[in-house]
């Protein structure tokens, strides 16, 4: 079984966890650490069976930036419909629908493109076009974090949220069967799981973008794991940065962990993740996974917080 006890200088914090840990307020740190913030104390802990994970900003850094490319893009595109707004206008237009679509299928985000472009008396292309333009674009940016942790010439862990496999590792001893889920193409998710050797912590499987995308998404795979697994809500628990796995985890009464990263700096909090994750509903709040042990422990019931 892993250690997933807080270390002594995290005790050293001092105060009795558990009582504690039981007369919580919304939004406080929980005890023992710095980095942990509860947005819920109320969740039923100690039933978690299985987990689901988001990829991109939720441990992956490989795409880093990639709303960077997407928004300019799309800015560009409406730009040329010459409607008389400014690049600014729409720059805020677009910036809000795609971190709103952000973990669903990135077609979808293609297909509000498509709506606004119509809505401006424009004939839009195929979305899988614009997609595939979005993919080429952003192939320029990451190429060579890519090829760099497939050579070794990038340490692996390097594009790994902060003690995120810590956590997969010790998630997987304690027998939770974890599943891998993206808005990211499936054939990429896979390679690039593979390249960051992460892909053998996903028992239950790897999904990603599929182009019949009416057939898949994050929603569908979480109630086919609740009956799979014949769960209840509280024995799921998602990790996440965007909105999708937060709200869909919580409609079917999970544990919803917002993963508030700033992937350009890591260690600290990116303040837009964190407020839209505490409008999707997130039960906790964390910026990476360094505390990693104490938020197991929470989550798991296990001292100090039994």
């Amino acid at each position: 079984m892993p250690n997933i006890q807080p270390s002594q200088s995290q005790h050293e914090l001092g105060g009795n966890g558990g009582e504690e840990a039981r007369n919580l307020k919304t939004g406080e740190l929980l005890p023992n650490s710095q980095r942990i913030i509860v947005l819920n104390p109320d969740i039923p802990r100690g039933k978690i069976k299985c987990a689901l994970f988001d990829f991109d900003g939720t441990l992956s850094l490989l795409r880093a930036g990639w709303q960077d490319v997407m928004v300019p893009m799309m800015v560009e595109i409406l730009l040329e419909l010459n409607t008389g707004e400014t690049k600014e206008e729409l720059t805020a237009l677009v910036r809000d629908f795609v971190d709103r679509l952000t973990g669903k299928q990135t077609i979808y985000q293609m297909l509000r493109l498509c709506e606004e472009i119509r809505k401006r008396g424009g004939t839009p292309k195929d979305p899988l076009e614009y997609k595939r333009e979005y993919h080429e674009r952003l192939w320029k940016v990451i190429r060579d974090r890519v090829e760099g942790v497939k050579s070794g010439r990038i340490p692996k862990d390097r594009m790994l949220v902060p003690g995120a496999r810590k956590l997969l590792e010790a998630l997987k001893e304690q027998g939770v069967v974890m599943y891998l889920a993206s808005g990211t193409d499936t054939e990429y998710v896979l390679d690039e799981a593979e390249a960051l050797d992460i892909a053998k912590y996903f028992d239950g499987g790897i999904y990603g973008a599929i182009d019949e995308w009416e057939k898949f998404d994050k929603d569908i795979l979480i109630r086919r794991i609740l009956t799979e697994h014949n769960l209840s809500g509280p024995e799921l628990v998602a990790f996440g940065d965007g909105f999708v796995e937060i709200e869909e985890t919580k409609k079917v009464g999970g544990i919803a962990v917002g993963v508030a990263s700033d992937e350009f700096n890591l260690g600290n909090w990116n303040d837009w993740k964190r407020r839209r994750l505490t409008e999707a509903g997130a039960d906790l709040l964390i910026p990476d996974y360094s505390e990693w042990q104490t938020l197991l422990a929470f989550l798991f019931r296990k001292p100090p917080f039994d």
